[in-house]
């Protein structure tokens, strides 16, 4: 299995996957915001039907339109403070209706299941490339900004008192959860990515520890889906989506039985 190229090249994405979505998925779960995953995945998937539709690389296009997504929620957010579910359900709804529009003129439909359960046959080096970038770049921003997102989780009034340019930092995680989950996709599918920004996250909260050691764990948690998911789907023959989703919900069962807490 692992001398195969495709399956290699599907494995190093995979494992770059797995330490990138725990990183963003931390503050979104922390947010109450964990909705917003499926928001964006939706919204992936018609930044993959335009890429499909005018020809340029679907993955590209995905990057733009979700991270555009993401800004407009972002932006958004003062006018709905109260009702940010309401800000999740318009660009769902927008996405949706995009890719719909775009999928059923039939331009679109050969490569997008594609993208919609994940495949590790269609993982080039390219792809590799691209979410070795997009890792590096979330990993670099967020240690930078670091203090002030976390503080901006769990105090976001305070931290504007305190002098943190809230709207900043705000805009640019709004951009890194764009590029990851589009990053994402040709793993996991457009379908199932939220689940792996959340389950790994709420699975490592399970074990009541610190802020550092639960995203320590979340990754652990991550990469252990993620790969064992993707063995599991070239085993079976099946879309690696649904395998690692699979993985995701037992890793979460099991957190819940050895919760330290519970005894």
């Amino acid at each position: 299995m692992l001398s195969l190229p495709f399956m290699q090249n599907a494995l190093a994405a995979g494992f770059l996957i797995a330490l990138l979505c725990p990183i963003i998925g931390i503050f979104l779960v922390l947010r109450r915001f964990s909705m917003i995953g499926d928001t964006l995945a939706h919204s992936s998937f018609a930044g993959v039907a335009i890429g499909l539709v005018i020809g340029i690389h679907p993955t590209i296009t995905s990057v733009i339109f979700t991270t555009l997504a993401a800004v407009m929620i972002e932006y958004m957010r003062d006018s709905f403070k109260r009702y940010s579910e309401i800000l999740m359900s318009v660009v769902m709804t927008l996405s949706v209706g995009i890719a719909i529009i775009l999928v059923s003129s039939g331009s679109a439909s050969a490569s997008i299941t594609q993208y919609l359960f994940g495949s590790i046959l269609t993982v080039t080096v390219d792809d590799l490339f691209l979410v070795l970038a997009v890792t590096i770049a979330s990993s670099l921003l967020v240690a930078r900004f670091y203090s002030e997102l976390i503080y901006s989780t769990f105090d976001e009034d305070g931290a504007k008192v305190s002098g943190i340019r809230v709207k900043t930092v705000n805009y640019i995680f709004a951009l890194l959860m764009g590029a990851s989950i589009s990053a994402s996709i040709r793993i996991t599918g457009i379908l199932v990515i939220s689940s792996l920004i959340v389950l790994p996250v709420a699975s490592a909260m399970q074990f009541r520890k610190g802020f550092s050691r639960t995203l320590a764990i979340a990754v652990a948690v991550s990469v252990t889906d993620v790969l064992a998911g993707l063995i599991l789907s070239y085993y079976l023959d099946s879309a690696p989506g649904g395998a690692i989703a699979i993985m995701s919900v037992a890793t979460m069962v099991i957190s819940l039985v050895m919760n330290p807490m519970r005894n």
